[in-house]
């Protein structure tokens, strides 16, 4: 398959062209920036070089749905909308890795992003493209979920559909290295702010909250509102997320573990850890695996749900090419069996 990706110098579009290098399957064909056009992509990301050579082009929308097959957003929330029109009008196939599609009320994306957005009918063609849950896509066009997102997510979906918790205990606590902020720099992303500190951002106002809440409730209806926290830490990519609810029932030794073992057993990229082993950030950098420990405490109820991916390839990328597989109906796992960056 022939793609084109829109956005190829962010962290997001540089781990795009890196994985769909390795993919069997896919040829890219062009690369495209606002800000960059007119370079070869060697000048830009010279650790590409050898690897890849072409040109970066401005964005002609016109000239990619001529020459390729698919193409890939990996611009800023914002900017996608303004790119995506006149691929939507075409009904060509396109993948979103910005959170311009992923809200199905505009009123949320205005209320989240601090943006407008883009008209209704265009949202309803998209497919949120949470890969490990989702079997198959009916539509053209998906929406990558965020980093955030697909590790909250993926640490409930088995607990709110199949249990009797208590809808109001969900507590999610999330942190990310740096990269998750993006390259735009920012005072509090200077190294001397990052290096050796901890710190939470955007507490109750992060734009990933309406998106979970979003999903959750088309799992579980009586689900309104979750606690959600994130936390800068100083690695440069991972997410580590700790999630706490609480049950209605007393569970047996091990049944909870046993619950999620049993949800992701056909799920080639979700690993359930043994019991009392619990993931840590290493294990699944560089790759595009979700590692999931579990806990469960019954002298207070509180199931502890303890979750790592990476946020450049599981968060953005990888889930991407994951999606790419699912729609043209390839192993989920083709071009994505990459060993983690343990050391």
């Amino acid at each position: 398959m022939k793609v084109s990706i829109i956005g190829v110098t962010g962290y997001g579009g540089m781990e795009l062209v890196c994985l769909l290098l390795k993919h069997p399957e896919v040829e890219i064909i062009s690369l495209h920036s606002h800000s960059q056009s007119g370079k070869t992509v060697n000048e830009v990301l010279p650790q590409l070089k050898k690897l890849i050579d072409l040109p970066i082009k401005t964005i002609d929308t016109k000239q990619i749905m001529k020459n390729a097959e698919l193409v890939f957003l990996a611009t800023p929330s914002g900017v996608s909308k303004t790119i995506a029109s006149d691929f939507i009008a075409a009904e060509f196939p396109m993948i979103d890795l910005s959170g311009d599609f992923r809200l199905k009320e505009p009123v949320q994306y205005e209320k989240w992003y601090k943006n407008s957005s883009v008209q209704e009918n265009y949202l309803e063609k998209f497919d949120y493209g949470l890969a490990d849950i989702k079997s198959e896509y009916a539509k053209k066009f998906i929406a990558n979920p965020g980093c955030y997102a697909t590790g909250t997510l993926l640490s409930l979906a088995p607990l709110v559909q199949t249990t009797n918790i208590d809808v109001n205990s969900i507590i999610v606590d999330g942190k990310s290295g740096l990269s998750g902020a993006g390259k735009n720099l920012t005072e509090t992303s200077h190294f001397v702010a990052v290096n050796e500190n901890m710190s939470l951002y955007k507490m109750n106002s992060h734009q990933h909250i309406p998106e979970v809440i979003q999903q959750l409730k088309e799992w579980n209806q009586e689900i309104s509102a979750i606690q959600f926290s994130t936390s800068l830490i100083p690695v440069t990519r991972g997410i580590f997320i700790t999630t706490y609810v609480k049950s209605k029932q007393l569970f047996e030794n091990g049944e909870v573990e046993k619950l999620f073992r049993t949800f992701y057993q056909d799920n080639y990229f979700v690993r359930v850890q043994d019991p009392g082993s619990y993931p840590s950030l290493k294990q699944v950098i560089g790759s595009n695996f979700c590692d999931i420990g579990v806990a469960y405490n019954p002298a207070t109820k509180i199931i502890t749900v303890v979750t790592v991916l990476d946020n450049l390839v599981k968060g953005a990328a990888g889930q991407a090419i994951q999606n790419l597989n699912k729609l043209a109906g390839w192993p989920e796992e083709l071009g994505l069996k990459m060993c983690p960056m343990y050391i």
